[in-house]
């Protein structure tokens, strides 16, 4: 098969706005498993996905960890150690991200992390490996390609909509290009996909000196885990990555072919979680207290944040906490001493600086809430920073700079999407309602034009203002009436106007054409 599908990045400011198919499909040889397959994607599309998708894609699952610099370095030790014995050669990444959740995921290009959680219930390094084996398989049999291939996260252009993993992850916050990473997130890989994993992961195990039997009772643990339905997993690890008793018998399988030996790495990895277990009880009174929070138990969730501060003072995720807490209590000086405090702890984690930047806003302080709000969108793009920036921008006069937030928010699927998208068209629609309204022509049985007309956005309007033009032989439109709808024309409703044009033929409408020049929003 001649020639490439190629997916062409269109960049504005370094944002992904869309993937859009140019050229012609090709095949390619798998480069795991040597197989003859259909490539829509290239190489250099994978790379730059994961590229311009792995910062973003750690904001939005809890950052990066780091309070104990060690537990990284070690992570990143085992995952090189498996990447060089790798059938691809990617320039892979390995991160710990700081969230309590048991996950582990990869992107296009080589780019994997692994949660905090999932560590504290390994046993071995050898299990690490089983885990991040199986990821850089994902990664270099191209799993994560043919999910967009399939139309996962490409339909013709990228549906740039945030998907939440989980109620207490941050990735449905996210618009614009940073959306991408989270639809990447949360897609399922098939069973062969699992399967495809563990079986080469466990190859790459074996090559770089670790027992794969290893792999065998990793997947047993995951099993009786599920079947136990702990919910933790099962909103991490399981849900991208189900277990089954059939993958256990396979990976047991491929154990026998490989033949028994290699390393465990227990001590090891002992030393290392022994760091992560010593300060595993301040993450669970935060994780508690996150909880809390979410209930409206603001008085709960600070003396859990204040538990945590005590057992661990230098993670920021505590203070940031103790600050939306006191936030809720509406004991705002407190509160913003507690964010403070937060981001000279971690000046990386976006959410840091969009929580002080609305409790600045909401003190009356633009300036510094234009500061870590924009700072924030730097660390990952979200609905709630532009929502906010809209708005300080239209306090402050500058209409163009309040649209185009606006815009941006209205991407999100989530309260502050829908605030957004009604607060862009109450500012936009006057001057544009043909960007927002929708007209088309009839004719009813007595031969008269009508003119249908369709409200779809979230606010009523009136004084409705539509002309009416005729095509003429050379093209141009020449206006022959203008027509106005009397009353309003809720959200989401739709009206018809006659007009006094009538018509011999009905095929004669084909030459008329309606546009929208006037409308006023509904207050």
């Amino acid at each position: 098969m001649n020639g490439r599908l190629e997916l062409v990045k269109i960049v504005s400011r370094g944002v992904w706005g869309a993937l859009l198919l140019a050229g012609l499909a090709g095949c390619a040889t798998n480069p795991v498993t040597g197989k003859s397959e259909l490539s829509l994607v290239s190489e250099r599309t994978e790379l730059e996905i994961g590229r311009e998708q792995y910062a973003p894609s750690r904001q939005m699952q809890g950052g990066d960890y780091k309070l104990e610099p060690e537990v990284t370095r070690y992570v990143q030790q085992v995952g090189q150690r498996l990447g060089a014995v790798s059938d691809r050669k990617l320039p892979y990444e390995f991160a710990v991200l700081n969230d309590s959740t048991p996950n582990a995921w990869a992107l296009p290009g080589g780019k994997i992390a692994v949660n905090r959680g999932l560590l504290l219930e390994l046993n071995n390094e050898a299990e690490l490996a089983s885990v991040l084996g199986h990821e850089i398989v994902h990664a270099a049999a191209r799993h994560g390609a043919k999910g967009i291939e399939r139309g996962v996260v490409l339909q013709g252009v990228l549906l740039a909509a945030g998907v939440a993993t989980r109620d207490s992850d941050y990735s449905q916050l996210a618009v614009g290009g940073a959306a991408i990473g989270a639809n990447l997130l949360n897609q399922s890989y098939s069973r062969d996909a699992e399967l495809e994993a563990d079986y080469y992961g466990m190859s790459y195990m074996a090559r770089a000196g670790y027992d794969p039997l290893a792999a065998v009772g990793l997947q047993e643990t995951f099993v009786r885990l599920s079947k136990d339905r702990k919910e933790n997993w099962l909103s991490g690890l399981f849900a991208s990555h189900p277990p089954s008793a059939e993958r256990v018998e396979k990976n047991r399988q491929r154990a026998r072919e490989l033949g028994n030996g290699g390393e465990l790495g227990t001590e090891r990895y002992r030393r290392i979680v022994d760091v992560l277990k010593k300060t595993a009880p301040a993450y669970d009174a935060y994780d508690k207290g996150v909880a809390a929070l979410s209930k409206k138990q603001p008085d709960r969730a600070l003396e859990l944040a204040g538990q945590a501060i005590a057992l661990e003072p230098r993670e920021a995720l505590f203070y940031g906490l103790r600050g939306d807490a006191l936030e809720q209590r509406k004991a705002y000086p407190k509160a913003l001493a507690a964010y403070d405090k937060a981001v000279a702890l971690d000046d990386g984690f976006f959410r840091h600086f969009l929580r002080r930047g609305a409790l600045r806003a909401e003190l009356g302080d633009r300036s510094g809430a234009r500061q870590d709000l924009n700072r924030s969108l730097e660390l990952l793009p979200t609905a709630d920073a532009h929502y906010l920036l809209g708005g300080l921008a239209l306090r402050g006069g500058d209409r163009p700079a309040a649209i185009a937030h606006f815009q941006h928010a209205s991407g999100a699927s989530t309260a502050t999407g829908k605030a957004a998208s009604s607060a862009l068209v109450r500012l936009d629609l006057p001057a544009n309602p043909q960007r927002y309204l929708r007209s088309r022509l009839g004719i009813d049985r007595s031969g008269v034009v009508v003119i249908q007309l369709q409200n779809p956005t979230p606010v009523a309007t009136r004084d409705i203002r539509i002309q009416l033009g005729e095509r003429g032989s050379g093209g141009g439109v020449a206006v022959r009436g203008e027509y106005r709808l009397p009353g309003t024309l809720g959200a989401g409703k739709t009206a018809a106007l006659r007009t006094d044009i009538r018509l011999t033929d009905g095929g004669q409408l084909n030459r008329w054409e309606s546009r929208i020049v006037g409308a006023v929003v509904v207050e």
